[in-house]
């Protein structure tokens, strides 16, 4: 079975940085693009960045500029690099493969709270 941890969550200012983590377990990435998405309170989850397998990546337009999303398939473990964050980024942010499958389930996520 699929494991994703996710980690590097936190409270910070607007304006501040986190770098959140994700190790996967029982899936090797290297074969996998992967990407991190977010879920906002009453909001539908979204995809924020991904980062294919031959380490191209790729932003949402509400990230471009600010996020770096990276990957360490020797550690099986994807990144990404938040800068500048405001309060609409506050949400639980999730890693998945890409394109998910179906027989794959989200982990816990890591909660991102960005004060005003």
């Amino acid at each position: 079975q699929v494991q994703f941890v996710e980690s590097g969550g936190g409270l910070v200012q607007s304006g501040g940085s986190l770098r959140l983590s994700c190790v996967v377990k029982g899936m090797t990435i290297r074969h996998y693009g992967m990407g991190w998405f977010r879920q906002a309170p009453g909001k539908q989850r979204e995809l924020v960045a991904n980062v294919a397998f031959d380490d191209s990546t790729s932003y949402e337009a509400f990230v471009q500029g600010r996020f770096a999303v990276s990957r360490d398939n020797t550690k099986n473990t994807i990144y990404l690099q938040m800068n500048n964050l405001k309060p609409e980024d506050t949400a639980i942010y999730y890693c998945r493969e890409v394109p998910r499958r179906p027989a794959n389930f989200w982990g816990q996520g890591t909660q991102v709270t960005v004060s005003s």
